[in-house]
């Protein structure tokens, strides 16, 4: 799976999730190979909006025909939205990893960005997993 690929512009972590911050809000989502890895998501649980989340506390789960994963929030924050459209069609991140956000954050304690990896990390720490 070297190919996998990450995106400049955004943090990640090792589970393989991502951040991509906007402004003051962040976007939170899983990376190609975690989508890669779960194969066709079904189902994606997440929390409502005013949830408080620490960085590495659980936002939900993701459903796979594979395996049903924990998702992670990368940073800490409020959640203000989570993302429609993965009700009706959770498989858009099966897709568009990198497009398709799942929960975006406020309040966000951007200190913590420096605890995740940049993507020539994320790049390098993927390839030793094959």
């Amino acid at each position: 799976m070297a190919d996998t690929q990450a995106k400049d512009g955004y943090y990640y972590t090792e589970k393989h999730e991502w951040v991509k911050v906007e402004g003051e809000v962040a976007l939170i989502g899983i990376t190609d190979f975690a989508q890669n890895a779960l194969g066709d998501i079904v189902f994606i649980d997440l929390p409502k909006p005013g949830k408080q989340i620490k960085a590495k506390d659980s936002l939900g789960t993701i459903e796979s025909v594979k395996a049903a994963e924990d998702l992670y929030s990368p940073i800490s924050g409020e959640v203000v939205e989570t993302n429609a459209s993965l009700g009706s069609n959770p498989a858009a991140v099966n897709a568009e990893p990198f497009d398709t956000w799942m929960v975006k954050l406020k309040n966000i304690q951007t200190s913590e960005l420096g605890n995740l990896l940049s993507a020539a990390q994320y790049k390098e720490y993927v390839s030793k997993l094959d």
